[in-house]
């Protein structure tokens, strides 16, 4: 018979948060420390949703998205965690850019960014400030209408190389292009701008370790290979709408089981939880009708590349982007055969707790899930080894014998994206703009309904996805607190 890993699971909890990516993690963490009754919910047999590793024969291990974050990681790591995540957060001291129009290297903060400006591009120095004072000013209430595009053309009138050098990294991270709203730039650049871009030095496989520790501590239930298949909802005669009763999942040891909560918080995409767990019937058509219109983002590919024990390799930067593409473009940074992607290398030193010193390196590429989701067997199969051998001939131009040292290959693609975190179309990167305003007013339609995934790309990458678990942490604590007293939470008395 099965393992049924819910069991012991209790028949109530005063919340129940819907997967392991840091935003639920957080959530999950802040509630339990406020004192409330957690239970935390994976469908997948690892904790961390994008953030998380898997390993292969011969010692492998691979991390699906540790590079990079912002500085304000290690504040929010040491506030909502613990000292000890918060200390092993580390500077990268190299991020290459190499294509047909520029060959750098820098540090990725501020100060050096100035000095490329002024020195390799010749932008005169007051304008390289004013641009970085604007992205420092810009904020998610402006009525800026402009798109990221127009705003470059403001400051940078022609300079695709320059453009090209604000747009790519930021592409990569969380799936910008040109159209975007420039606010969802400004706000992002401007907060990887200020001291550089950061790991976490053990990798995933230990953070995530150290972070469900510190969850069991402060007293929260959590469970993997459970997937939440229903969020039950019930017309409240206080509110005239309608509120949270409970959950169905099922732990993968038979028949489904439900449980009653007062609250939900879900870290799955925001489409996945209004139309699939919650269900149409449970939101009005106006809210409906916002919610159809949100534009998922892009998805991506990865492929992994394994180096044999005892072999090395030598430092070619820590983030490498790479592109035989002219000049930049959202269309082909995103197209099926695109050739620009990004080398994330990983030495020794990201796990110097290991008496082993392996490598390993990972490129990656953006993707759109139309490419993907029709292709029959062979074809997959086929683009995926055409994507691993186009990264290792890229590679070849840094490491001429990585070939023969190499004895891992594999790829994954939105539709591996798909598959493990369920998320609809595939997305790495959560919704466009839009639709972060869908998602904040998810209590006002159902009380006690929370969403802290990667959304509105602004609450996307590491740092975005933490900070969004602490805000509505924070929102269902006051409910459950209101709630506790016998009173009307405000969320519910907001009802439009």
């Amino acid at each position: 018979m099965a393992k049924d890993w819910l069991e012991g699971v209790d028949g109530a909890y005063d919340a129940v948060v819907i997967g392991s990516g840091l935003g639920g993690l957080t959530s999950a963490n802040v509630l339990g420390k406020m004192g409330h009754r957690v239970l935390l919910l994976e469908h997948h047999y690892q904790f961390g949703g994008l953030a998380t590793w898997f390993k292969r024969p011969r010692r492998h291990i691979f991390d699906i998205s540790l590079h990079g974050f912002p500085v304000g990681m290690i504040k929010s790591c040491r506030k909502y965690w613990t000292k000890e995540i918060a200390d092993s957060i580390v500077q990268l001291q190299s991020i290459r850019f190499i294509n047909p129009q520029f060959d750098i290297d820098t540090t990725f903060d501020r100060k050096d960014f100035t000095r490329l400006f002024i020195e390799d591009f010749k932008v005169p120095r007051e304008k390289v400030e004013g641009f970085f004072e604007h992205l420092r000013q810009m904020n998610y209430y402006d009525r800026d209408n402009r798109t990221t595009k127009e705003m470059f053309e403001e400051f940078f009138p022609g300079r695709n190389d320059v453009h090209r050098l604000l747009m790519e990294p930021i592409a990569y991270a969380n799936g910008s292009t040109w159209n975007d709203p420039a606010i969802t730039y400004g706000i992002v650049f401007s907060n990887f701008m200020s001291k550089g871009v950061y790991i976490y030095q053990g990798g995933t496989d230990q953070l995530v370790s150290r972070m469900t520790d510190e969850l069991q501590k402060n007293g929260v239930e959590i469970r993997r290979n459970c997937l939440v298949e229903k969020v039950y909802t019930e017309d409240d005669p206080l509110t005239g709408k309608k509120r949270i009763t409970g959950i169905r999942a099922n732990g993968r040891g038979g028949e489904s089981r439900d449980i009653a909560c007062k609250a939900v918080i879900s870290n799955a995409n925001i489409k996945n939880t209004i139309f699939e767990l919650a269900g149409r019937d449970a939101f009005q058509p106006d809210y409906l009708a916002e919610a159809d219109a949100v534009r998922v983002n892009t998805s991506s590919c990865q492929v992994y590349l394994g180096i044999k024990q005892g072999e090395t390799i030598p430092n070619i930067g820590d983030l490498v982007f790479t592109s035989e593409a002219k000049e930049f473009s959202s269309e082909e940074v995103t197209s099926f055969n695109t050739t620009s992607r990004t080398f994330s290398v990983y030495y020794p030193e990201t796990r110097p707790q290991n008496a082993t010193k392996r490598y390993a390196i990972v490129a990656s590429l953006n993707a759109q899930w139309k490419d993907w989701q029709d292709l029959s067997d062979a074809d997959y199969e086929a683009a995926k080894k055409r994507i691993t051998t186009q990264a290792v001939d890229g590679l070849e131009k840094f490491i001429p014998d990585i070939r023969q040292k190499i004895d891992w290959e594999e790829a994954a693609t939105p539709r591996t994206v798909n598959h493990y975190t369920r998320h609809f179309d595939g997305t790495s990167f959560g919704t466009k703009f839009e639709g972060l305003k869908v998602s904040m007013e998810l209590p006002e339609q159902v009380s006690g309904l929370y969403h802290a995934g990667s959304v509105g790309i602004i609450m996307s990458g590491w740092l975005g996805t933490i900070n969004y678990g602490v805000i509505v942490a924070s929102k269902a604590d006051s409910f459950l607190a209101a709630a506790k007293r016998g009173e009307v939470p405000q969320d519910a008395s907001s009802a439009k």
